[in-house]
Order: C-alpha cells, then sequence, then structure tokens
C-alpha cells in the first residue's frame, strides 16, 4: 500500500501578513544576510515549511518586479527599510493604480493576483515576502493597450 502526502491547507493572506510582520520585527533573523546589487534584486530564501515561505528582498533605486503574479499561492510582503510602490491593473481599459508602502507598511493577497513592486525611491529598500502554499511559479506579463497579457512562466529552483 501506498501512502500519498497531502499538502498542508494554504494560509489566508491575513495569517502571512502575520508573519511577514514577526519575521520584519526581528532583523537580528536576517540582517546578516541582506545585500545589495545594483545589477539586480537580490533575494534570499530564509525558510521554507510544507505550507508557505518566506524570502527577503532588496531593492536598489528603479529595481523592479514587473507585472507577474504568484500561480496559486497568497503572499504577504512587509517594508522593513525604505518603500515600495505596488501597482496594480484593473478593468478593460486598463486602469492602473499605484500605491506606495513605506517602512512599517504591508500588502497581502491571495492566489493569482499580479502586481509590479518597484523601489521608486533614491534610498534602498528592504522587504520581508511569505507565500502559502510555496511558490512552485509565477506568471509574467506586459501591460499593453488592451490589458495584461502573459508573457512568460517561471519556475520554481529553476528560475530562481
Amino acid at each position: 500500500m501506498t501512502l500519498l502526502r497531502h499538502a498542508a491547507p494554504a494560509l489566508s493572506p491575513v495569517r502571512l501578513a502575520q508573519i511577514v510582520g514577526a519575521v520584519a520585527a526581528e532583523p537580528r533573523c536576517w540582517s546578516d544576510v541582506v545585500r545589495f546589487d545594483t545589477g539586480r534584486r537580490w533575494y534570499q530564501r530564509l525558510e521554507l515549511t510544507d505550507d508557505f515561505e518566506v524570502w527577503l528582498l532588496t531593492w536598489t533605486q528603479g529595481q523592479s518586479t514587473g507585472f507577474h503574479d504568484h500561480g496559486d499561492a497568497a503572499g504577504a510582503f512587509a517594508v522593513v527599510q525604505g518603500q515600495v510602490r505596488e501597482r496594480t491593473v484593473t478593468g478593460a481599459r486598463p486602469l492602473v493604480t499605484g500605491r506606495v508602502v513605506a517602512a512599517g507598511g504591508r500588502r497581502s493577497f491571495g492566489p493569482q493576483y499580479v502586481h509590479d513592486v518597484a523601489n521608486v525611491s533614491a534610498e534602498p529598500a528592504i522587504t520581508v515576502h511569505a507565500y502559502s502554499p510555496p511558490l512552485t511559479a509565477m506568471r509574467r506579463y506586459e501591460l499593453t493597450g488592451s490589458g495584461l497579457v502573459h508573457t512568460a512562466t517561471e519556475s520554481a529552483e529553476q528560475d530562481w
């Protein structure tokens, strides 16, 4: 008889926001791994469990994720230092809206949420991110006059 391993239930966006807030509040747990790279966004996975993962990201001026989603994973991020701008797209026109998330701020979202996150300030930024279930893929999008167009899919452990 073969026993099948069942995936742990996904954590809610609210719970993920609590996790990133707690990790962000404990710099002794991550400050020794912080790096800034002007050539690309720097990132480091801090924790991986069956039901969630936590990442630390750093951003220099102008660095951006581009529009993307996290597949079937819900997520959250907390800004530890600096500020980032999050943009989303809604409607058929399309309408791009943005918000600045400064140090101490958090954002959380459900699965298949498409956004672009960027450091648009001169000060470097540090953010903590959590996803549940752990990421398996991220889809990339281009913003066109008629809306978002899927351009690529990146796979975990293969593309990042």
